[in-house]
């Protein structure tokens, strides 16, 4: 119970736990409870950095929580570019690309995390992270400000800067990112993943 209930471990599960509530006021179809689903995403993702920081400083590392802090991760990123394909902010395609990548990445890690051979992080990777959530808030605010006593104002600003072109080039440019840092990530990777292959494998036998 000690892994599970730790306070780091209390924050990642929060954060998953948010993940449904950040979508239920995004497509309610208020424009009050929409601005409040940017208030609960940002609060989200600041879970992730918070639980991270305890976990180093007070030692909260487990192999419980080096599986489902990237997994918390995944589905609140996910759970974002999902509803703005289904809002009809962007395609469908780079969106799978993305949240394929991830799920695949994000498997292979947590498995060599929980068998204790941790993998080795790209720099790229950090990037596409980073590239990720600057065009996930990028659309979530403009979103809900459209949506807001903002648009009265600055309608032209923000439809310039939502214009359908640039929001494509957008995410297919992450999309793009995502997909070399995992083809990077598994090449860079590819002796602890067979190892892991071969530990899996039943030792043959003398009939």
């Amino acid at each position: 119970m000690k892994l599970i209930l730790s306070p780091p471990n209390q924050l990642t599960v929060l954060r998953i736990l948010l993940t449904p509530v950040f979508l239920v006021l995004l497509f309610s179809g208020e424009s009050a409870l929409r601005q409040w689903s940017l208030l609960v995403y940002i609060v989200a993702a600041l879970t992730d950095w918070y639980d991270g920081w305890l976990a180093r400083r007070w030692g909260y590392v487990t192999r419980w929580g080096a599986f489902l802090d990237p997994f918390a991760d995944k589905v609140l990123t996910s759970a974002a570019l999902i509803a703005f394909v289904i809002l009809h902010i962007i395609p469908a395609w780079p969106v799978w690309i993305i949240v394929g990548r991830d799920v695949i990445v994000t498997g292979l890690r947590s498995y060599a995390e929980f068998r204790g051979r941790p993998f080795d992080t790209s720099r790229l990777a950090k990037t596409k992270t980073f590239t990720q959530l600057v065009v996930i808030y990028y659309i979530l605010i403009l979103y809900v400000a459209r949506e807001s006593f903002l648009q009265q104002k600055y309608a032209s600003i923000i439809d310039s800067l939502l214009h359908p072109t640039l929001v494509y080039a957008l995410i297919v440019a992450v999309a793009a990112i995502t997909l070399l840092s995992g083809i990077l990530y598994i090449v860079g990777n590819r002796g602890t993943i067979r190892d892991l292959a071969d530990a899996e494998r039943p030792e043959l036998k003398d009939v």
